[in-house]
């Protein structure tokens, strides 16, 4: 299912790609908006097409980076940095809800290894991610967009996966969850099809043996197991 990024499709990703998600105005709560304002810019990192991340200069250190896709209400992230200090986390979130939650949650448990982008994800990997520079990713229950005539908005396609997968250093991993089965199966198709990763397993992951971080049990995983759904864990590795 993957496809050769071509100078061409590369091109026209730059210009054009599926944005995966709605821009549509979600609620913001008091605390949220108070936290983006006076909270969000102690770990805000600004897009710029013109310069690449250097995580050294970021966190004045030379620790693990990992780049967490679609951080939610920050429950996930904030989590994982706290049980992992000796790691980097980069977020990416473009809800202004989320963007304020995750900076509130930062900062009741003092963390310093977190920076947030508010800005789509896709052009952040694509502008200001160098090759070889991320030691994992991160992309826990994307937006599933059930309807089928919406799937071509899904954000694990080839196009991304395809370049996404350079900006891993050879070994690091691509951790993907969803509590979607048919989003699970695509996740599977793209990631077993892209040139440049391996799976690091038979099949779907046990997320205990994850390379560097454990994903905690979130949200989705407990709405899941009521509704009687399934969740689905995918670690794949930079060859």
């Amino acid at each position: 299912m993957s496809q050769e990024l071509t100078p061409e499709k590369l091109e026209e990703l730059k210009h054009s790609h599926i944005r995966s998600f709605s821009t549509r105005k979600g609620r913001i709560s008091h605390a949220q908006e108070r936290a983006l304002s006076e909270l969000f810019p102690k770990y805000e990192l600004t897009y710029d097409k013109e310069n690449k991340v250097n995580a050294k200069e970021i966190f004045g250190n030379d620790n693990p980076v990992v780049l967490e896709i679609g951080c939610g209400m920050g429950e996930t992230t904030a989590a994982i940095a706290e049980a992992h200090p000796e790691v980097n986390f980069i977020g990416c979130e473009i809800f202004p809800s989320g963007v304020g939650a995750l900076s509130l949650l930062l900062e009741e448990k003092q963390l310093k290894n977190v920076r947030i982008f508010k800005h789509d994800a896709v052009e952040v990997v694509r502008d200001m991610v160098a090759d070889g520079s991320l030691d994992g990713v991160h992309i826990y229950f994307p937006d599933p967009w059930r309807k089928a005539r919406h799937h071509k908005r899904r954000l694990i396609s080839p196009f991304f996966v395809d370049l996404l997968s350079p900006k891993l250093k050879t070994g690091a991993y691509l951790h993907c969850a969803t509590d979607w089965e048919n989003y699970a199966e695509q996740m599977m198709e793209v990631l077993s099809a892209a040139p440049l990763l391996k799976n690091k397993y038979e099949g779907f992951s046990l997320v205990a043996e994850n390379p560097i971080t454990k994903r905690p049990v979130t949200k989705f995983n407990e709405r899941g197991n009521r509704l009687g759904h399934g969740c689905w864990d995918l670690v794949f590795l930079k060859k």
